[in-house]
């Protein structure tokens, strides 16, 4: 089968090689997935450049590919729930990705069905900003009412977080570019400030919840209109010491980690309010409870900015690193009658 291959970290994303591997064999609790798409996210050029190598070393050479669509090949002898034909999507699990392919095998516990009104293409972008938001508002310990700020909202995690957000009873403001001020408050966005005119400093304070998709420049602000005691939870900060003892990481991991977010953690401090950082992980059953948050009348939806082939996969890459996207970037690997 053609696989798109890690052979090298590199601080500059050194390109995939693609090329022929054998298909693998799913073991008694996999699935073997013939992979119709996959999409490409920022996180796969982190893990190209070696960032997330203290949270999650791989061996090389490894295979690509974190969040994916297909349909079922074949499955283990201790597999149920799934059968050949099914359409499955998911976030690959956190110790043997590898989405970049014509053929992955899959622990059967990252995947789910597909909802019936997506296509495998729409499927393909939904697992890892799906999860994020509901492993993000479950970390917040969310509450029906109160009312949560998700900063850079226009992009494709919220188009997303908004949604399930609604869902969970929340109140949501947002910023974002202006133009898409109708799209996103179609999705169910509250309050949306254009920063081109205004901050959202001068706009909003004492919110309940922060979900950061910014990082450090906004983190500062962010905790200024965070509720005393609030709780705040980020894609793009540093690990800290809390996120290494909730990921259950060795004892000296912890140590660095602790350091690396020693900032984060004493904004905190300073209003008694908790920081934490996110690193999504694989839940099949909790991506199958998706689309049930979603009413009849407003669907989860998807978007796409722009599809590949696997023989392409660096030219997709390096659109998803080049930023300013209006939705995914996707791979179509396998076709399908």
């Amino acid at each position: 089968m053609k696989a798109a291959i890690l052979t090298r970290y590199d601080k500059n994303a050194t390109d995939l090689e693609v090329r022929e591997i054998p298909t693998p064999a799913p073991a008694s609790d996999e699935v073997l997935v013939k992979i119709h798409t996959a999409a490409v996210n920022p996180l796969d050029n982190m893990m190209m450049r070696g960032e997330v190598k203290l949270i999650t070393p791989y061996a090389l050479p490894l295979v690509m590919g974190n969040e994916f669509s297909g349909a079922v090949e074949k499955v283990g002898a201790n597999v149920t729930g799934f059968a050949v034909g099914d359409r499955v999507y998911g976030r690959m699990p956190l110790g043997k990705i590898g989405a970049f392919a014509e053929f992955a095998a899959v622990d059967a516990g990252a995947l789910a069905h597909v909802p019936d009104y997506l296509s495998l293409e729409e499927a393909a972008t939904v697992p890892l900003t799906a999860l994020t938001a509901m492993q993000s508002f479950e970390l917040m310990d969310v509450k029906p009412g109160q009312t949560v700020f998700i900063s850079g909202g226009t992009g494709s995690l919220g188009a997303m977080a908004i949604p399930v957000a609604k869902s969970l009873g929340l109140t949501v403001a947002t910023n974002g570019n202006g133009e898409n001020e109708e799209r996103v408050r179609a999705l169910g966005a509250d309050i949306f400030i254009d920063y081109k005119k205004q901050s959202y400093a001068d706009v909003l304070s004492e919110v309940d919840l922060v979900l950061d998709t910014l990082g450090d420049r906004e983190l500062p602000t962010e905790f200024k209109i965070l509720k005393e005691g609030s709780r705040l939870v980020s894609l793009r900060g540093m690990p800290n010491g809390r996120f290494a003892r909730r990921m259950g990481l060795p004892w000296y991991k912890r140590f660095l980690l602790s350091l690396a977010g020693r900032k984060y953690d004493a904004m905190a401090a300073r209003k008694k309010q908790t920081y934490d950082f996110i690193f999504v992980h694989e839940d099949g059953a909790q991506l199958e409870n998706i689309a049930s948050l979603f009413p009849a009348e407003r669907p989860l939806t998807a978007s796409i900015d722009a599809t590949f082939t696997l023989d392409q996969i660096n030219e997709a890459l390096a659109k998803v690193r080049a930023g300013g996207s209006q939705g995914k970037t996707i791979v179509r690997i396998g076709d399908f009658q």
